[in-house]
């Protein structure tokens, strides 16, 4: 008996492989090598792809497949349908067309900014399911374990013809996904700038690729994380000063990650100015997990970043990146090596503090970017946004939010949400409740959608002042110290004056006028560059901004 299950087992032990096999005999005779024609693309996909099969499409909120995910949607949905679809970032069209096609139902994903009023739709009329919204590192890691995928979808820059791939500055997630892929014997379909004889350098091997196919135009790339000083606002400025003044400088924050708003460009735009007139250069903002972004120059320019690691590039950036070396992560033939699986993870546990933004908060400090009709999404927010267990080395700004001196208690990593205390078209940013509760309930899911929850938050700050949360005791008080930062918002209204001195007597909360920052000084003035012009120059002309962000 036990002989005839082992011989059973047996029989089964090479599935995967067998089944890869047999799908790409269907397409040999089209290819020479691992090379692909590219009017082949669409009639590949069907002969490859099978109903419900699991399919990851490369799609973050940089890089796209763009030439796969539209020749996706041209399959015949009789013959492929009912995929589940598996993408970090909802970014493109026809990543929903191919729902409302049916080729796919149901999608697994992180992040949906530009396509999150269409999903919310799409759900709402049942054309899609979700499975969950993920962080970045969240829905990676399970690709290697409970997603495992039938056929993934990448790109590159070029590729040679033996499928060695040369991701350039934006490698982002290819590496993770075609290593999943390429060792649980899935297919790998890489849609490439140029295939050539010569590569810049080998970012992954061939053996780890199936097909390569020229795509029809180079892949899309957005740049995200580029923000126009122009568009910088006092408040913005008054919240910079607060950010530098009362938790930088507090905390000697030496390591850290900054979100991509305009609340931390206008921070990034204030070390060579405010920071340098208060002797700050050297003692904080020296390591960033970041992506180039290009407010962070005048700070590079006059010594204040030793380095930086990136999640993916930033359009524009190459130049200045490959005239500095020794900032950023560069190899041999000068371009970036970017890496958002592992630069989650150095925001994760090797920065002293993450600092972000967020749509709403409630009243004990949680926050998400999923609002009534809008679907946004995560991103890789909660994979730094919150305080990681698991560190184990030490800083002084770890220490320093230490509340107790017994030595088996741990520091603290700072989790700073910056918000204004009303959005534009005068809605609050301070909630009772957030919306992503009822949408949660909407959807199905088990819990609702909190982008950060609310005991990971350090501090909050607002153009009113700092609450220090992780100085608060009990619930109450951390109440408290929110509503007193919150305006005159429904959360804010809540505050009493007395309470609020209190607070401020203590140093639980602080107005700007307690952390020696004037008011009248945040102004644009204040700024090391404040024109995408003004970029340039401190670049040395080696920036070159996207047309759509050349305002002279």
């Amino acid at each position: 008996m036990m002989s005839e299950q082992r011989l059973q087992r047996a029989s089964s032990w090479t599935r995967r492989r067998d089944e890869k096999e047999g799908r790409m005999q269907a397409v040999m005779r089209w290819m020479s090598g691992p090379v692909l024609p590219t009017d082949k693309t669409v009639e590949a996909l069907e002969a490859l792809v099978v109903a419900e099969d699991r399919i990851v499409l490369e799609g973050d909120n940089q890089k796209q497949a763009d030439f796969l995910s539209r020749s996706l949607a041209k399959v015949n949905p009789k013959k492929i349908h009912d995929l589940h679809l598996i993408i970090s970032s909802i970014s493109r069209p026809e990543h929903l067309t191919i729902f409302e096609l049916g080729i796919a139902k149901k999608v697994d994903f992180a992040f949906a900014g530009p396509q999150s009023l269409r999903v919310a739709q799409l759900l709402e009329d049942g054309v899609l399911e979700i499975g969950a919204i993920h962080t970045y590192v969240e829905l990676y890691a399970r690709l290697l374990v409970d997603l495992i995928p039938n056929v993934v979808l990448v790109c590159a820059e070029q590729a040679d013809q033996e499928g060695n791939l040369f991701t350039g500055p934006n490698t982002e997630d290819t590496p993770v996904i075609v290593e999943a892929a390429a060792f649980h014997n899935a297919i790998v379909i890489v849609q490439v700038n140029k295939i050539v004889d010569t590569l810049p350098r080998v970012d992954i091997p061939g053996s780890w690729v199936d097909i390569v196919v020229e795509a029809d135009n180079p892949y899309a790339v957005e740049p995200l994380f580029t923000r126009d000083p122009r568009h910088i606002t006092d408040l913005q400025i008054l919240t910079g000063m607060m950010v530098i003044r009362g938790i930088y400088e507090r905390h000697q924050v030496q390591s850290l990650n900054h979100g991509i708003g305009f609340d931390t460009a206008a921070i990034e735009l204030l070390l060579p100015t405010y920071g340098e007139a208060l002797g700050l250069r050297g003692k904080i903002c020296k390591h960033f997990a970041l992506n180039p972004h290009p407010t962070l120059i005048p700070a590079i320019e006059s010594g204040w970043v030793e380095s930086v690691h990136s999640f993916g590039s930033e359009v524009g950036m190459d130049e200045y990146i490959r005239a500095r070396p020794d900032i950023f992560f560069t190899g041999r033939d000068g371009s970036l090596r970017s890496n958002r699986v592992l630069c989650q993870l150095a925001g994760q546990y090797a920065v002293d503090a993450f600092i972000g933004a967020t749509l709403q908060m409630d009243g004990d400090a949680n926050s998400s970017t999923v609002t009534t009709g809008r679907l946004a999404g995560f991103g890789g927010a909660p994979n730094m946004g919150h305080d990681p267990h698991g560190r184990r080395h030490s800083s002084p700004a770890w220490l320093d939010l230490k509340t107790n001196a017994d030595p088996t208690l741990p520091g603290r990593k700072l989790v700073v949400q910056t918000l204004e205390t009303f959005a534009k078209g005068g809605e609050p940013a301070f909630v009772e409740t957030l919306d992503a509760v009822e949408v949660g309930k909407k959807a199905g899911m088990p819990i609702a959608p909190i982008m950060i929850y609310g005991q990971d938050v350090s501090h909050v700050v607002t153009e009113e002042g700092i609450a220090y949360l992780y100085r608060t005791e009990g619930i109450e008080e951390r109440r408290r110290a929110l509503a007193a930062v919150a305006g005159i918002s429904p959360v804010g209204l809540k505050a009493k004056a007395n309470e609020t001195a209190e607070l401020r007597r203590r140093g639980i909360v602080a107005f700007p006028e307690d952390i020696g920052v004037q008011r009248l000084q945040a102004t644009r003035s204040l700024l090391a560059a404040r024109s995408m012009e003004d970029l340039v120059a401190w670049s040395g002309g080696l920036y070159q901004p996207p047309a759509k962000f050349r305002s002279w």
